[in-house]
């Protein structure tokens, strides 16, 4: 995996994540010598990029009706 330092990912963006999608490889982008972000190819289906949290929420029936419990609290 390659780092580079956050100023010459700000000054050859373009370049880099043209870089990452052809190579398909990760590249960390570092400040002060830490890493910060990384920058990852999508995955080759165009759908899964424009939305990769799809299907990943689980609705819940009604979460706001009280229930039928009894609480230690109401002894």
């Amino acid at each position: 995996m390659k780092t580079i330092p956050a100023g010459k990912f700000k000054a050859h963006c373009l370049a880099i994540l043209d870089e990452v999608a052809e190579k398909r490889e990760r590249i960390t982008v570092s400040k002060h010598g830490k890493p910060v972000a990384q920058v990852i190819p999508c995955s080759d289906s165009k759908a899964e990029c424009a939305n990769p949290l799809k299907q990943s929420v689980v609705f819940e029936k009604d979460i706001v009706s009280p229930v039928d419990a009894d609480w230690d609290a109401d002894r």
